[in-house]
C-alpha cells in the first residue's frame, strides 16, 4: 500500500513517519501532487501556525490538491484544523473541507477556574461509533498539544472536554481529522493509525 505524508512547513512530521515505520509501513514524505494523488492513503500531519501553513500550501498548489483527494485522508493536529473553514489563529481562511470553524481554547471552566493554554498532555476522548476507533477501549486517553480546536459540528466523531467541549476527531466524506497526536499516544494511538490504514474506502 502506498502511503503519502504531505510535506509542508510544519513540525512533528518525523514522529509520524517513525510511528508508521513501527507498524511496518514505509510511507513517503512528499509535496509532489502526482505522488499525493496516487497514494492509497494520505496523512496530513503538523504542528505549527495556521496562516503560515496555509500560505505555504497555496503557494505550491497543495490546497487544491488536498481538496481534490478521494482516498482516505487523515489530518493530525494542525492538519485537522486546516481541514476546517476558518481559524481564529491569525484570522486564517483554511481549506474549507469540514464545515466548521477553529477557535482558540478559552482556558477556563464553567465555574471560572483557569486552565493552561496550550492544552498539553493526556486527556480522554468520548467517541461515536466509527471505523477509526475500532478495537480501542471506550474513553481512551490520547496525547494533546494545542491552543486552538475545532468546534463541535456535524462531522464530529469524538469530543474532548478542556473547560469546554471541542472536536477531538472528525470525519467528512473521505477526510478524517484528529486533534490529538496518535503517534505519541502509545497503544491507542498505534491502533488508530492501524485502523486508518485499514479503512474500507
Amino acid at each position: 500500500m502506498k502511503i503519502a505524508v504531505i510535506r509542508y512547513n510544519a513540525g512533528n512530521i518525523q514522529s509520524v513517519l517513525n510511528a508508521l515505520e513501527r507498524l511496518g509501513v514505509a510511507a513517503i514524505l512528499t509535496d509532489d501532487p502526482a505522488e499525493i494523488r496516487s497514494a492509497e492513503r494520505v496523512i496530513f500531519p503538523g504542528v505549527g501556525e495556521a496562516s503560515t501553513a496555509m500560505r505555504y500550501l497555496r503557494e505550491r498548489g497543495l490546497d487544491t490538491v488536498i481538496r481534490s483527494l478521494t482516498q482516505p485522508v487523515l489530518g493530525i493536529c494542525l492538519g485537522m484544523q486546516l481541514l476546517g473553514e476558518h481559524s481564529e489563529e491569525n484570522d486564517t481562511e483554511c481549506l474549507g473541507i469540514v464545515p466548521a470553524k477553529v477557535r482558540r481554547l478559552l482556558g477556563e471552566t464553567s465555574t471560572g477556574e483557569r486552565l493552561k493554554v496550550p492544552h498539553v498532555g493526556w486527556n480522554t476522548i468520548q467517541s461515536l461509533e466509527n471505523q477509526l476507533f475500532e478495537n480501542i477501549t471506550p474513553n481512551p486517553f490520547f496525547y494533546f498539544v494545542h491552543s486552538y480546536a475545532m468546534e463541535l459540528n456535524e462531522a464530529t466523531i469524538a469530543q474532548t472536554d478542556y473547560g469546554e467541549a471541542f472536536s477531538s476527531a472528525v470525519q467528512w466524506r473521505n477526510f478524517y481529522g484528529v486533534q490529538f497526536h496518535p503517534e505519541k499516544s502509545a497503544a491507542a494511538g498505534e491502533q488508530l493509525l492501524r485502523n486508518f490504514l485499514n479503512l474500507k474506502s
